[in-house]
């Protein structure tokens, strides 16, 4: 869809390179109760990374293959094999079928302006946009520049991989076919996920090649366990401590994203061994977006796939005037969509309030409280068992010198999950820093704990003591009953370690 931008205009009060979420988000917080006028430039579509080949379509896979394991996993329910050819087209509407008209109308309905094109710096509050033409048009902003210009799947060196034409996460989340055969170099988000709908989707034979000795490295050790466990029982093949060290294809096509690229692969790995598949995907992270956006224009010099800095208020540093923002991937911290939107809800209130000339201390975003520096990033992982998580897992609060109260429970006990499934595999996990009384970290994982992520985010955000916690009571019979059981174990802990044995 074309905007309806005046071709011959040039300035605006906000200019956000990239049209992501959070993008979207910092335009809206800077202009929607401050009069400023705003332009979003967008090289693609209008909504981002998120809508379209990430966030949106991989839970579009990934529910109805939980909807059936669920309900296979319950008497009195006939199950049979997913229809992938429907779980595909429902997949194209939540997508609007890369049509992003819906988000172009949302931003003009708000008053903020779209340009098609490639934006790149040209010094001071200038931005320079590449049409799909090739036409250049010179824009300039009167308060601030924000980046919001996300990151790229990172294929990593080893030989032969980048000739094979791997599939990324955009591929394997618009894929139109489903092979019968894959191995996904990776074992974190991406990887994880991804393994989950394919062998969902009836591919054959899915093989993970991790080269760390468990998934979801960055979480509790028992989440990645659990995840691969049941990878593993779904005919997962799950390798770790191996890594991929060559790729050979002999012949490569092109045929379009999410459509196997030629010949088959194989992937000779490190142990000797290797895996021969239809086609290999690549979930080894992402690297920032920053090149090629003009920074040195304005004295910026960063190295490649460096991501761009940011002070407590997302602006970029050694930059005069406070005028250039960065948000989301591109400032390489929590590559994850809701902080991403968090950011912009703090640069979008930090562009108006400065605007105003209002001190930065009196907005409720005004002042970036380090969240991510804190470990306070909430994640949750749709496969199944999901993972939920927030803070510090028990390894990291420990380096940082914190003295933390361990607590477990067996998810399975609990009257919630008994009636979700009947053979419930699940746990939780929180950690208690002794001095302060609070949870600094809360890990859950099993069928339906990704709800229960944002009430332990609003326990680990907040500091709620313990003591308030016991107040919190819980819905009967739900899964946030595990509250309840977690602190009741805390309780049993510390009684436990305060008896005495009678003499005599």
């Amino acid at each position: 869809m074309s905007a309806s931008v005046d071709p011959d205009r040039t300035e605006w009060d906000v200019i956000v390179v990239g049209g992501a979420a959070a993008g979207e988000v910092a335009a809206q917080y800077a202009t929607q109760f401050s009069g400023l006028s705003a332009v979003i430039v967008e090289k693609e579509l209008v909504g981002g990374e998120c809508s379209y080949w990430a966030c949106m379509p991989s839970k579009a896979l990934l529910r109805p293959v939980e909807v059936r394991a669920n309900a296979g996993d319950l008497s009195g329910l006939g199950v049979g094999a997913v229809d992938a050819a429907a779980v595909l087209g429902r997949r194209d509407v939540v997508v609007n079928h890369l049509d992003d008209a819906s988000q172009v109308r949302w931003a003009l309905g708000a008053g903020i302006d779209v340009v098609r094109g490639r934006g790149r710096l040209d010094g001071a509050r200038a931005v320079v946009v590449t049409g799909p033409g090739g036409g250049e048009r010179r824009l300039t902003a009167r308060h601030a520049v924000v980046l919001d210009t996300g990151s790229t799947p990172l294929v990593p060196p080893v030989p032969g991989l980048a000739e094979a034409r791997p599939w990324t996460s955009r591929d394997v989340t618009n894929l139109h076919e489903i092979p019968a055969r894959v191995v996904l170099i990776g074992g974190g988000v991406v990887a994880c996920e991804a393994a989950t709908w394919l062998r969902g989707l009836g591919a054959g034979e899915v093989t993970i090649v991790h080269r760390g000795s468990r998934l979801l490295a960055r979480n509790e050790p028992f989440a990645g366990d659990l995840v691969a466990d049941a990878l593993r029982a779904s005919g997962v093949d799950v390798r770790l401590g191996v890594s991929a060290v060559k790729v050979r294809r002999d012949r490569v096509d092109d045929p379009g994203i999410g459509h196997v690229r030629g010949s088959e692969v194989t992937v000779h790995l490190s142990d000797g061994g290797t895996v021969v598949a239809d086609e290999v995907v690549v979930a080894t992270g992402r690297t920032p977006n920053s090149a090629g956006l003009g920074l040195e224009s304005v004295g910026l010099t960063l190295g490649p796939g460096e991501p761009v800095p940011v002070d407590d208020h997302l602006t970029v540093p050694g930059v005069d005037g406070d005028w250039l923002y960065a948000i989301g991937d591109v400032t390489g911290r929590a590559l994850l969509t809701h902080m991403g939107k968090y950011q912009a809800r703090i640069a979008g209130t930090v562009i108006a309030d400065r605007a105003a000339g209002r001190p930065l201390d009196d907005g409720p975003y005004s002042v970036h409280t380090d969240v991510v520096d804190d470990g306070r990033v909430p994640q949750v992982v749709f496969t199944d068992p999901e993972v939920g998580a927030v803070g510090l897992t028990e390894a990291e609060a420990r380096d940082r010198g914190l003295d933390v109260e361990v607590v477990e429970y067996d998810l399975a006990q609990l009257a919630g999950t008994y009636v979700l499934r009947e053979n419930y595999v699940g746990r939780a996990k929180l950690l208690v820093d002794r001095s302060a009384d609070v949870v600094v970290g809360a890990t859950f994982a099993g069928t339906g704990v990704a709800e229960l992520t944002h009430s332990a985010t609003t326990a680990v955000v907040g500091r709620i003591p313990v003591p308030v916690l016991w107040h919190v009571v819980p819905s009967y019979p739900t899964v946030s009953e595990a509250w309840l059981r977690l602190l009741e174990t805390l309780n049993a802990q510390r009684n436990a370690a305060t008896v005495r044995p009678r003499r005599g």
